[in-house]
């Protein structure tokens, strides 16, 4: 019963895999999209309820959310004609994020994916606004946004 949270997130990594091999114009490829986005939130939720929250369970769910969003960039990115400098502004929020993680290694020995509210509100935008994506680019703008407060803060935590 403990093990529910960590099997729904490995779930979520095999599913994200399944995003690259369906065509994105296909029903198919959005209700896998649905189902990794619902386990996301489903896996947490539920091992905070079965109290079986662990490190590793944590480190597995970030490690899935950086799967489904490679995954989904890998599929999606090619398609979108994305002005310059949002492309831009992500690359300085990865740069961001990477100097998080570089700066742990240097402090604490380790990797840290902080699960913050910030990050938890960055990834559930970031869920809704790349549908949106098609139709304009003010929600993943919204978004960028977001996510630079939420990889700033970050730093912070890791401290």
């Amino acid at each position: 019963m403990t093990q529910i949270p960590n099997i729904i997130t490995l779930l979520r990594m095999a599913g994200s895999f399944g995003l690259l091999f369906n065509d994105m114009t296909g029903v198919a490829f959005w209700i896998i999209y649905g189902l990794c986005g619902l386990s996301d939130i489903a896996d947490g939720w539920l091992a905070r309820k079965l109290n079986c929250a662990t490190k590793t369970g944590a480190l597995l769910d970030s490690m899935a959310d950086i799967c489904f969003v490679a995954c989904c960039a890998w599929k999606l990115l090619p398609t979108l004609e994305l002005p310059r400098w949002l492309w831009l502004w992500a690359g300085v929020i990865v740069v961001i994020k990477a100097m998080n993680q570089i700066s742990s290694i240097v402090m604490h020995r380790q990797c840290c994916f902080p699960h913050t509210l910030a990050n938890k509100v960055t990834g559930f935008l970031l869920f809704i606004a790349v549908p949106l994506t098609f139709v304009s680019i003010i929600p993943i703008s919204i978004v960028a946004a977001v996510a630079t407060f939420a990889a700033i803060q970050e730093g912070f935590a890791l401290a």
